[in-house]
């Protein structure tokens, strides 16, 4: 058995989604856009004390208060809030936000003075477009104003993971990383970007490290992200290393998940799990048992 077979890696949560089958995440700093149109509105009205009634000097009359004037500080008072134009970069991030990437691309493009965020944002609906080259002429774009952000960074090697040209999504996930080397999300690719590579000691390292900053960092985070083009064999390798972190950190139903989704996707066997000693705390469970005895029975 090898050093990497016999480490003993940290517990890690939330494994499900921690796969190559996950998409590879962008990054993106999107602010929050007001209202793209305001009306005025009328400010609730103060409560209202009335004076004493004064009585009537005439018989028969009732008693009145006495009518409010305009300048009665006790009168209600109505306020107009000025309407707020958005500015063009807010415009495209409500847009970007339910995935309208022509018009937020639109929307960035009336910008007079584009910042480095502004050129990764319309990278970022550039690339959910599939336009692969005007996306990384917006990423350019922005490095030209500022060279050292990891973000754009690690979106420029998505592009390249999106097209299977690993080595070099490789190399700017590691200049990245020289950047913002705490950053979860960049490490998590660059794992996935790892086992595509079959690189799979170098993978489980990343994602590992990844997980010990951000423990949510396998579940969906909900941003942008471009789909992985891994093969069924590079998802089956993570699926059975990943059933082997999940095995030692006492997560049995995690372990058994991944075994099925490796055995499933022809990355191993039976014989070959039963001799591998990641995962004999798992032989007495009947769902481990009844897995082996399923998958033997079908071939």
């Amino acid at each position: 058995m090898s050093r990497f077979e016999d480490r003993n890696w940290l517990p890690m949560a939330a494994l499900f989604a921690a796969l190559t089958t996950a998409p590879y995440s962008l990054i993106a700093q999107v602010s929050s856009p007001p209202p793209l149109e305001q009306t005025p509105a009328q400010a609730p009205a103060p409560s209202v004390t009335p004076s004493p009634a004064q009585p009537s000097t005439q018989p028969g009359v009732p008693s009145q208060a006495p009518a409010q004037t305009p300048n009665d500080p006790l009168a209600p008072r109505i306020t107009v809030i000025p309407t707020v134009q958005p500015t063009p970069e807010q415009v495209g991030d409500a847009q970007a936000i339910h995935q309208h990437y022509q018009a937020a691309i639109a929307a960035y493009a009336k910008a007079t003075d584009p910042s480095p965020a502004l050129w990764n944002k319309m990278g970022i609906a550039y690339q959910m477009m599939f336009n692969v080259k005007d996306a990384v002429r917006c990423y350019n774009n922005s490095l030209k104003l500022d060279p050292k952000n990891a973000q754009v960074l690690n979106n420029i090697a998505t592009v390249y993971d999106s097209q299977k040209q690993y080595g070099a999504g490789e190399r700017y996930y590691r200049k990245a990383l020289k950047i913002d080397p705490r950053s979860a999300l960049i490490l998590r690719n660059l794992g996935s970007n790892m086992f595509a590579q079959h690189k799979y000691k170098k993978g489980m390292e990343a994602y590992q490290t990844a997980q010990s900053i951000d423990p949510q960092i396998f579940e969906d985070h909900g941003g942008a992200s471009v789909q992985n083009p891994s093969s069924v064999e590079h998802r089956g390798a993570v699926h059975y290393y990943m059933a082997r972190t999940c095995a030692s950190a006492g997560k049995p139903e995690c372990a058994i998940q991944n075994l099925r989704r490796a055995l499933n996707e022809g990355f191993t066997n039976p014989k070959k799990i039963a001799s591998d000693g990641s995962f004999f705390a798992l032989r007495d469970l009947p769902e481990f048992q009844q897995l082996i005895a399923a998958q033997g029975t079908s071939q």
